[in-house]
């Protein structure tokens, strides 16, 4: 399959379907972490690209919950990020999943289809995540692990924080690979 993900840095959603022999590229503003296929730029210039699936990352900054504090001062800030959501749902691809942390997109957008955990995915951590899809199912937990410790919730500031808190488990980027791919 020709896969796009859209707003990933780190190459760890795209790694996982390229071990498992799919075409599969990366899509950000910023450079890649990892080598592979990866276009730096937005996504809106190769969404159109006849992808068969795209799994989108869209940034949470002015979505989620955790913000709900500031929803007053940055109205403008969340109806760009909300249109930016509703162009990724509405791409001309025929399988997607669109991930958030919970979010405004449920009460703006629509309810995501499924809420997982990195404890369901080999990782004894919590960090709620959305999973809004299209022609895809669910996602099977593959490896229910005992801790629940929440260290991305915790994260102290600093200038990286926002990077680490959006990248990726690998468990649950190979549940993806193998089930979606």
């Amino acid at each position: 399959m020709k896969v796009l993900v859209a707003c990933e840095y780190s190459g760890v959603v795209r790694d996982a379907f390229a071990a498992r022999g799919h075409d599969a590229t990366s899509c950000d503003l910023l450079p890649t972490e990892n080598p592979g296929q990866h276009y730096q730029g937005d996504v809106i210039d190769i969404i159109g690209d006849g992808w068969d699936l795209m799994i989108a990352h869209p940034p949470c900054t002015h979505l989620a919950v955790s913000g709900a504090r500031w929803f007053k001062d940055k109205q403008a800030e969340q109806a760009e990020a909300l249109d930016f959501v509703r162009m990724l749902l509405d791409a001309p691809v025929h399988m997607i999943a669109l991930e958030n942390p919970v979010s405004i997109i449920s009460s703006k957008i629509r309810k995501p289809d499924q809420i997982i955990q990195p404890w369901q995915y080999g990782h004894g951590e919590t960090k709620a995540t959305c999973l809004w899809l299209k022609n895809l199912p669910v996602l099977v937990p593959t490896n229910i692990v005992e801790g629940r410790e929440a260290r991305v919730h915790r994260m102290p500031p600093g200038p990286d924080r926002w990077k680490e808190r959006s990248r990726t488990f690998d468990g649950i980027a190979r549940a993806m690979a193998e089930q979606w791919g």
